[in-house]
């Protein structure tokens, strides 16, 4: 397993480097990057811009939006994660302390591999939910609360972030052979790959409020909301 740190790198890089490391390489790859800037929504390639963003207030402000066996078994890694830091549970697709969300996944598989991407919530401006509609789909376990009933921030039940990113090299080590890496030598293989990921601009977005239509985000190819 090569591992991987970044420090506050934006989430539009970090993408595309998954993509590029799941269909350019062999290796085994665990990217850790601690926070993220500028802040973004993510949404995925099914998802309606209209049914899960509120646009107007998204382009007052300037956001930018992007767009079962794995689920065990990364439950199970980092239930040894957060031992002893809260009732961690695997709630449905999510990452919950007891009844609250606070870990939002995605996963893309190919023919024979698979990138399992996690938006964890270390702290969160509570202003920020409110760019984010309730979605239409949602887990039984949310009993239709609201962003801030729903959720939860992490930093209130480990002490430190350098905590949790020691936690998660321990327990992969129980799996593979941990090689740190780099961030050049990720990306220094393949100059010539074209990720799919890519922006909504405010135009889009208008176009959006003009048509009363809600493209799929086809046109974005990037990765499910938290």
């Amino acid at each position: 397993m090569r591992l991987v740190t970044m420090g506050s790198a934006p989430i539009m890089q970090q993408l595309h480097l998954e993509e590029r490391l799941l269909r350019r390489t062999s290796d085994n790859w665990c990217i850790l990057n601690e926070g993220t800037a500028p802040p973004t929504i993510v949404m995925g390639v099914s998802g309606k811009v209209s049914e899960l963003v509120e646009i107007q207030p998204v382009l007052r402000d300037g956001v930018q939006p992007f767009p079962r066996d794995i689920m065990t078994w990364t439950g199970q890694l980092y239930g040894k994660v957060f031992r002893g830091f809260g009732e961690f549970q695997l709630r449905e697709n999510d990452y919950a302390f007891g009844h609250r969300k606070f870990g939002g996944n995605a996963q893309s598989i190919t023919k024979d591999r698979w990138v399992h991407h996690t938006s964890f919530l270390w702290d969160y401006d509570a202003k920020s939910m409110n760019y984010l509609k309730n979605p239409q789909r949602a887990p039984e376990y949310r009993q239709a609360r609201n962003h801030t009933d729903f959720l939860c921030r992490m930093n209130e039940y480990m002490p430190s972030r350098s905590g949790f990113t020691e936690g998660i090299t321990t327990a992969l080590k129980d799996h593979f052979t941990v090689q740190h890496t780099e961030l050049e030598t990720a990306l220094s293989d393949d100059n010539d790959f074209v990720p799919s990921t890519k922006m909504l601009s405010p135009q889009d977005l208008q176009d959006i409020i003009s048509s009363k239509e809600s493209p799929t985000v086809e046109r974005v190819q990037g990765w499910p909301q938290s």
